[in-house]
Parts: structure tokens; C-alpha cells; sequence
């Protein structure tokens, strides 16, 4: 152990006291033992560090910092290079505001684009999420102080959360939604890794030794700390057994005396609170050191240049007919809503107090465009408004051209909330055909941070996707309309005709806490592909104002070397992706895979040598008889090309294989080797997962969560559950989700003896199960003599450790 000195200081109660957090956001200390407290802060696209009452949605004021441009957003850059710059300057500004970890970057692999929180994700690819990621982490630890990659693992929606079973076969578990962290760990050696709330195959991942202890820690040799999230924690004592290091936020003194039940009963041991504290004190007395020496200052004018520069490299020009770049002193029309007031972050917790926002009204005068004027032209939470739509489009006809400015409102991307569809408001799509009719020159700027239904393409010339900017992503929308910047970025998800054309549609965020991930490898360009499903905008999709020509293809094992030369007049940056595939495969695999890109600047005319590696991942597919990866020898394509449907190249190289035994010998599985996964049979499903499908039933336990006390036997748990239903469905009204609602309404009730501090222990949540269970009197005389008992001890505990 590298602590052992501190640990012999320690007696077994103050051990387990520093296993969990003292606040919402910092961790216990203890000075005599020369053991500084430190702060965590959430961060992924920027420094979130509480100002006054702390809380981890996002609702109560922080501490200015610079607002970057998301992880979707950024992820359209496909340059781990800028990631890496991003996360220096998200250190740098962490560590000046005495920030010890960053909470950040989230890596989730997008399995469904309604999931609420995938502005906070990179992409549907986790080859793509983890390279991106693990620079991100680069930079941010570069600073000296700790970066937490998260959620580990299969968190892929809101609803339910901290209480939702991910149920998934082993293969697609590792393919798909690990491979992102282990390209993190492997890469860049995080300090930390989040734990997700979710349970993984009838486990909760914070407390699931195969994902903590076999995967993490044994496969990819990961010795940092292991954090729960917010109220994470299920069993604490199982948690700190498998690998679980630091309970957060701050549970008070029962999760102290669950420690040392635990090993006194014999259920864990001494030497695995001794583990996880070695962990820990690693983590504080590093990262504190780092942030002492660190200045209090940074120069913001500067993050503010590089959010900007890291906006405009992301931004993907998805339609254009030869309208865009607007030439200078173009007549235009400034049409929208968020062209006043910009959609540029999501809301929950990576929420930033921006330093500050820019707008395109704002920035308009540096264009060299000649603006008529700016009409809103739609009530931004989607209500009709005629007199709205009548001034737009009477501004529309006296431009040359009009810019549309459209995107999702506030309620439509959110931590603790999934969207219902894909699609934009219909007042926007009104406004937009309504436009068009007056000015056929109509451009739309798109601000989202996932991807949209888009049948009302036919209505633009033009459509330029600003994501969520950050808060200089105004001014770089702008160079981009104006040719002052080439759009650069490609996607990082696909973006499909219609939600129904979705291979998750019916297992996602579904009635049960139960989510089935039936479609299996097939998330994403892997399923649109294989099964021949046409799309909008494929992945990797993003056009240009000049062109690019491949050529000169050299291929091995190893990976492959061509030209790239721009053709066109205009200098810019091509994205090279290199997908690997098996046409003649025997253990079924997507038609093609993403495994390794570059981002190439050209000036017009020039060529350049481009150099793709390819790495272990190139081959690999997990088999799950053997419990380890193999790669089934034989004939790989290798196919390089500007967007996954847009293949430039392709080179046939021979691979040795391991020999393996086919590990679906004897399953019939057509669905899964046709890539046809919408529909696939439980007999089926059953063959992949290896066991029977689990039953999905809501128990009145400690992991009911508030949203179902309807299903409760108590009349105190329906009132509940009708408050909270009327309050929720109130704040849809308003435009604006009660993200503190939402909070409560999905969490289970162990995560009240888990968020109050202490004010609330297990034995009270049990007295509250017993109640709702139908025990009235019982139950309720339970959770008064337990109250009693936490504040005597509570109190006790605390003269103990004060004293200490």
C-alpha cells in the first residue's frame, strides 16, 4: 500500500468514515492524521463548482467559468488534440477554483438518441467516445488534479435510473459500452472513474465486482478510486468489498456504521476498507498537493478564444446546394428565436455559470453581412403564435437570403429526462415552410445536442448543425455561414429518418425497471448498415466548402497509409475514417466498424501522406466461451472513406486468428447475423443472453423509487406520488422541467437515507418500506424510533471522530 503510515494512524471508525463524503460535494478530512478534505466538482463541459447551498443538479449558482461546447458537440471535431487542449483549459480553471476532481468527461455510448443526457456523451461509437475521451482526461490531469470519466457502465437512459436493470449479453456489454473506458484507462489513467447508479445484469454497477473488480481493476489494471454517483450507493459495504472506493454525496453516520457492522459480521474485511482508503488517500493527498500549488487565476479571454475555435471545428455543414459560405454584404434575414437567445449546454448538472454568452444578434456586426433585421418568429416552447410567424416571414422577403435559426428547447435535453420523440417543434418546422415560401434562399442553423427527425430538408437550401455551441458558439456559427471558417466537423451519430427506424425503439426506457438491450452489437451505424436501413445523415457524414480526393492506398495488419489531397479552391480539414470489415464472417459482427481516423488541414492543392494505425481493438470480438477476446481469422476489408456510406477506398489484408471455438455453435440466432434486431423473439434473445429473460416486477423495497409509491398499499405513498405527478406534469407546462422533481420522482427511497446528510439512516427507509408495504402504524412508529437512534449516534459518531 502506498499509505500504510496513514492508515496505521486510523482506527477502524474514522477508516470508515473517510469512505464517504462529508458534503455534496467534498470529502472528509482528518488533520492528525494529515488527511486534507478536498473538493469534487461536476465538469464536463466546464467548471461546475457550487457558490453558497451545493446540490448536484444544477440549481443553485455556481462559481463563473468558461462554458465549452458539450461532449456531442465536440465529439464532431474527431481531434483528441483539441479535446486534450479543452481539458487543460476545464483543469486549469478547476484546479484555480481549489477543485481536486473534475467530474468528467461522460463516455456512455449512445444506444438511443432519446436519451436526455446525450449532449453530455460523445458518440455512438466507443472506439470514437474513448480516443476523445481519453484526451479529455489528458488534459484535465494534466493540471494536476483528477478527472472522472463516467457513468461505468450501460447507463444509457434517464428514466428510472438510479433504480433500472441494464440487461445485456456479455459480447455487446464489452464491445460496445466498455470498450469507450477501457480506451480511457488503457490511454490516459484516470484518477477516478464514476460508478453508474443502474444495475448491470441484476447487479448495481457500483457494487458489481465483474465490472469494478474483474474488468476494471483486473483487466485494465485501473489503481485509482472508483466514485459513486450522487446517491449511487446501494450496498456500501458490498461496494467497498467489490472495488467501490468513495460514497458520494454525503450519507452521514449510517453509512459509517454499515461499514463497521460489515466487518464485524464478517460480510467484508478490514483489509478491504484499508484497500479502498489506500485508494482514496492517493487521490486526496495527489490532487490537493496540485491544487495548493496551483495560481488562482486564468486567463479566461483566452478559454474564451479556444471554446470558440473548439465550436467552429465542430460544426457540420449536413446540406448544402452552393448557397453557403455567404458572400459579404449579403442582404439577410436574422430569423428565430435562439438567435437572441441561444441553446448553447444542456440543463442538469454540467450546467456552467458561463463567463459569458455570446449571441449571433451580438456578433453580427463583425459578419460583414448587411442585416435587415431579426424577427423571432416562434414561441420558443412550441406554442403557435400567428403575429410571430407574420413578421418573419414579412422580414424573409425583403432578404436575399434567410437564416433560420431552429434547435430543441430547454426541456428537451436534460438530466433526468428522456425525450418523448425526434422531432423539432412543429411551430418551428410552420415557420420554416412558411419562409421558405416567401424566400426559397432560406438557411437553417441547428442548434441540438442529439440528433432530429429532418423530413423538411426539401424546405432549406442549406443546413449548418451548431450542436450545443458552448458559450462562444455564436461567433463560430457565423464564421462558418460567412466562409470565414470551412466547416470542418463530422457527425459522431447518425441521424436516422425517423425514430420508428431506431433498432432500440421498443426496449428503451420502457414501462419496467427492466431495459432489455435486445438489438445487442447493433447500436447506431452498426445496425443501420447491417441491416440495410436507410438514414438521413450517416455517421461521419459532414460536407465542406471544398473537396477532397483519396488515392494511393497502402494496407496491412497494422494499419493503413494514403493521399489525401484537396481539390478544391478553399483551404480545409478532411476527417479520414478507416472501418474494418469481415464480409465473409462466421461469428456475426456489424457490416463495418469504426477503428481508426485522422483529421487532415489541406491548403487548396496540396496533398498530404495520411497514416492510420490500427491497434488490438482492429479484430477483436469477445467470445463469450472462452471468456476472453479472439479474432477470427481469415480476409478483413479495409475501407477508408469520408463518412461510413461514403467509402473511398478499400484494401483486402489477411489476419491470423486464434482458433477459437464459435461461441454460438448450436444457437440459432438469424436476427442477430442478419443485423435485423427490432423484433427479435424471446427464444432468441434468450440464446444470446445465455439464460432465461428476467421477470420485471416493481417490489415495495428499498429501491421502489418515488414514482411508483402509486403501486404502493399505502394511502401516504398514493398522496406522494400525486404531488409529485402533479408538480412534474405542471413544470412540462411551463416549458421548463423541475429538474429537482425529476430527481426525486426517479429515485429510489434508499437514496433519502443516501442525500440528507445523515438526516435520514436505512432503518428510517425501512420503517418507510414497512409503511408503504401496507404496515401503517407499524411502519410509522419504526421510522420515529429509528430517527431518534440515527441523531443519537449521529452524535456520538461525530464527538468520536471531532476528537480524533
Amino acid at each position: 500500500m502506498k499509505n500504510a503510515e496513514i492508515i496505521a494512524k486510523l482506527n477502524l471508525e474514522q477508516k470508515c468514515a473517510l469512505l464517504s463524503g462529508a458534503g455534496t460535494f467534498t470529502t472528509r478530512g482528518y488533520q492528525k492524521a494529515g488527511v486534507p478534505a478536498i473538493t469534487l466538482s461536476d465538469g464536463p463541459n466546464g467548471v461546475r463548482k457550487q457558490a453558497g447551498a451545493a446540490d448536484h443538479l444544477g440549481l443553485n449558482p455556481s462559481v463563473p467559468a468558461t462554458c465549452f461546447p458539450t461532449a456531442a458537440t465536440v465529439a464532431c471535431s474527431w481531434n483528441p488534440a483539441l479535446g486534450e487542449e479543452i481539458g487543460r483549459a476545464m483543469g486549469e480553471e478547476a484546479a484555480a477554483q481549489e477543485v481536486s476532481v473534475l467530474l468528467g468527461p461522460g463516455l456512455n455510448t449512445k444506444r438511443s438518441p432519446l436519451c436526455g443526457r446525450n449532449f453530455e456523451y460523445f458518440s455512438e461509437d466507443p472506439y470514437l467516445s474513448g480516443k476523445m475521451a481519453a484526451a479529455y482526461v489528458r488534459g484535465i490531469q494534466s493540471e494536476g488534479i483528477a478527472a472522472c470519466p463516467k457513468h461505468f457502465a450501460a447507463n444509457s437512459q434517464e428514466l428510472r435510473r438510479m433504480a433500472s436493470d441494464s440487461v445485456l449479453d456479455e459480447r455487446t456489454l464489452r464491445e460496445l459500452y466498455l470498450t469507450g473506458f477501457e480506451i480511457v484507462v488503457k490511454e490516459s489513467a484516470p484518477k477516478t472513474i464514476m460508478s453508474s447508479y443502474n444495475l448491470v445484469n441484476g447487479t448495481y454497477a457500483n457494487e458489481n465486482a465483474h465490472l469494478l473488480q474483474e474488468i476494471l481493476r483486473g483487466d485494465w489494471g485501473f489503481t485509482g478510486a472508483v466514485v459513486t454517483d450522487w446517491g449511487g450507493s446501494n450496498d456500501h459495504a458490498l461496494g467497498v468489498k467489490n472495488g467501490s472506493t468513495l460514497e458520494m454525496p454525503a450519507p452521514g453516520g449510517d453509512a459509517v456504521r454499515e461499514l463497521l457492522a460489515a466487518v464485524q459480521s464478517g460480510k467484508i474485511s478490514e483489509a478491504d476498507v484499508d484497500a479502498r482508503l489506500d485508494e482514496l488517500l492517493t487521490l486526496v493527498l495527489d490532487t490537493s498537493a496540485a491544487v495548493q500549488k496551483h495560481s488562482r487565476s486564468f486567463d479566461a479571454d483566452a478559454h474564451h478564444a479556444l471554446a470558440r475555435r473548439a465550436a467552429a471545428e465542430s460544426t457540420v455543414l449536413l446540406q448544402n446546394d452552393g448557397i453557403l459560405p455567404l458572400a459579404a454584404d449579403t442582404k439577410v434575414a436574422i430569423l428565430g428565436d435562439f438567435a437572441e437567445t441561444p441553446r448553447y449546454q444542456g440543463a442538469g448538472s454540467s450546467a456552467v455559470n458561463s463567463l459569458k454568452v455570446d449571441t449571433v444578434l451580438e456578433n453580427l456586426a463583425q459578419s460583414g453581412l448587411q442585416v435587415l433585421g431579426f424577427a423571432p418568429g416562434f414561441d420558443r416552447r412550441g406554442m403557435a403564435d400567428a403575429a410571430k410567424e407574420a413578421e418573419a416571414v414579412a422580414l424573409a422577403k425583403q432578404a436575399d437570403v434567410a437564416v433560420l435559426f431552429l434547435g430543441l428547447d430547454e426541456i428537451k435535453e436534460s438530466e433526468g429526462l428522456d425525450r418523448t420523440d425526434m422531432k423539432l417543434a412543429d411551430n418551428q418546422i410552420a415557420l420554416l415552410k412558411a419562409v421558405q415560401q416567401a424566400n426559397p434562399n432560406t438557411v437553417v442553423v441547428l442548434n441540438a445536442g442529439s440528433s432530429l427527425e429532418t423530413p423538411w430538408l426539401t424546405h432549406c437550401r442549406a443546413v449548418v448543425y451548431g450542436a450545443l455551441g458552448g458559450q462562444a458558439g455564436a461567433g463560430a456559427v457565423l464564421d462558418v455561414l460567412t466562409g470565414k471558417l470551412n466547416p470542418c466537423g463530422k457527425l459522431a451519430e447518425t441521424w436516422a429518418n425517423r425514430y420508428e427506424d431506431t433498432p432500440a425503439k421498443d426496449n428503451f426506457a420502457g414501462a419496467g425497471r427492466t431495459v432489455q438491450y435486445r438489438e445487442g452489437l447493433y447500436v447506431g451505424y452498426r445496425y443501420y448498415q447491417t441491416a440495410g436501413v436507410p438514414v438521413a445523415f450517416p455517421f461521419g457524414h459532414g460536407l465542406s466548402y471544398t473537396s477532397f480526393a483519396y488515392s494511393d492506398l497502402k494496407a496491412s495488419a497494422e494499419g493503413v497509409t494514403l493521399t489525401v489531397t484537396n481539390t478544391g479552391d478553399r483551404a480545409g480539414a478532411e476527417i479520414v475514417q478507416l472501418y474494418v470489415a469481415k464480409p465473409d464472417a462466421k461469428i456475426f459482427r456489424p457490416a463495418q466498424e469504426l477503428k481508426g481516423f485522422a483529421k487532415v488541414p489541406l491548403r487548396p492543392g496540396e496533398s498530404r501522406t495520411v497514416v492510420i494505425p490500427l491497434d488490438d481493438k482492429a479484430f477483436r470480438y469477445w467470445n463469450t466461451q472462452t471468456n476472453r477476446w479472439e479474432i477470427e481469422g481469415g480476409q478483413y476489408e479495409l475501407r477508408v472513406g469520408a463518412s461510413c456510406a461514403d467509402i473511398r477506398l478499400t484494401a483486402a489484408v489477411e489476419i491470423v486468428g486464434t482458433d477459437a471455438p464459435d461461441p454460438y455453435a448450436g444457437k440459432t440466432l438469424p436476427h442477430y447475423k442478419t443485423g435485423s434486431v427490432q423484433n427479435v423473439p424471446d427464444a432468441e434473445w434468450e440464446a444470446l443472453l445465455g439464460h432465461a429473460i428476467p421477470q420485471d416486477k416493481i417490489k415495495i423495497d428499498r429501491n421502489m423509487t418515488l414514482g411508483e409509491l402509486n403501486h404502493s398499499r399505502s394511502p401516504l405513498g398514493w398522496l406522494i406520488w400525486a404531488v409529485l405527478t402533479a408538480l412534474l406534469n405542471a413544470s412540462y407546462k411551463k416549458g421548463k422541467p423541475d429538474l429537482n422533481i425529476l430527481f426525486q420522482y426517479n429515485m429510489p427511497l434508499r437514496a433519502l437515507a443516501k442525500m440528507t446528510g445523515g438526516a435520514i439512516s436505512m432503518g428510517m427507509v425501512d420503517g418507510i418500506v414497512m409503511e408503504l408495504q401496507g404496515f401503517w402504524i407499524i411502519g410509522l412508529v419504526r421510522v420515529i424510533y429509528e430517527a431518534v437512534k440515527n441523531q443519537i449516534l449521529n452524535a456520538q459518531m461525530e464527538r468520536r471522530l471531532r476528537g480524533a
